[in-house]
């Protein structure tokens, strides 16, 4: 059974979001005592709140739709609905077109990671991660960034490619939409940098940056920088080495 913070009405969808100051978060977990401590994480800051919690994914998604919160903590292994079916359902309602879901793990090598990105998460946590870890995934993400460090991308490229053969860029034409700067600015988006990094690395503007990866999410119809991750290393765009 879900349960909805008192102090949120039911109504709310999204609007104390994060332009108004304040993350409204809902909690997915079977887990109580992981539930209790991401509440009480949420609590005590000034600009994240708990909007609900549930204990599994089917009342998680009765949460998600009565809320509409700005960020999903979503667990990936859950009973009578799991964290993925969950997610899958979330990207696939416009209603729930700007929910941010971050999925939880107990594994930085969970089997589910890359499925997760490619179903729509805007990245992941580690349950056991410092206080400041989770808060900084809360806020980056529901700032529109995703939560993907280059160790990270790099495991899910290596994930990827050991299960699948890697295509050629050719085999997508998705790709003759983007100008070779967007290529080379997804390319380096695939390696977890963030615009300031990959700005240095071409001796551009983090302006410019953002510039090609917001053009490239449009014609890609990428929902965050996650989905470029993924698109990129289904398509083959990646750098070497």
């Amino acid at each position: 059974m879900s349960e909805e913070n008192p102090g949120v009405p039911d109504s709310g969808a999204g609007d104390d979001g994060p332009a108004g100051g304040v993350i409204r978060v809902v909690v997915v977990d079977d887990q109580t005592l992981v539930r209790m401590g991401l509440r009480t994480l949420l609590e005590a800051e000034d600009d994240t709140e708990l909007a609900a919690e549930a204990a599994d994914g089917r009342d998680g998604m009765d949460a998600v739709r009565r809320t509409v919160p700005d960020i999903v903590l979503m667990d990936i292994r859950m009973p009578v609905l799991d964290g993925l079916s969950a997610l899958r359902e979330i990207t696939a309602e416009p209603a729930l077109s700007d929910v941010k879901v971050i999925m939880l793990t107990t594994f930085e090598l969970d089997e589910y990671v890359f499925e997760s990105l490619r179903g729509g998460a805007s990245g992941f946590v580690l349950k056991d991660s410092p206080p400041e870890e989770l808060l900084h995934a809360v806020r980056v993400v529901a700032a529109g960034e995703s939560l993907l460090s280059p160790s990270v991308t790099r495991r899910v490229i290596e994930q990827f490619s050991s299960r699948e053969a890697v295509p050629s860029p050719t085999a997508h034409p998705e790709l003759s939409r983007l100008t070779d700067r967007e290529r080379e600015i997804v390319a380096w988006v695939a390696t977890g940098r963030s615009n300031d990094e990959i700005a240095a690395e071409l001796v551009v503007s983090p302006a410019t940056v953002r510039t090609h990866v917001s053009r490239a999410m449009v014609k890609l119809h990428a929902r965050d920088r996650a989905q470029l991750v993924v698109f990129a290393v289904q398509s083959g765009l990646t750098l070497p080495g």
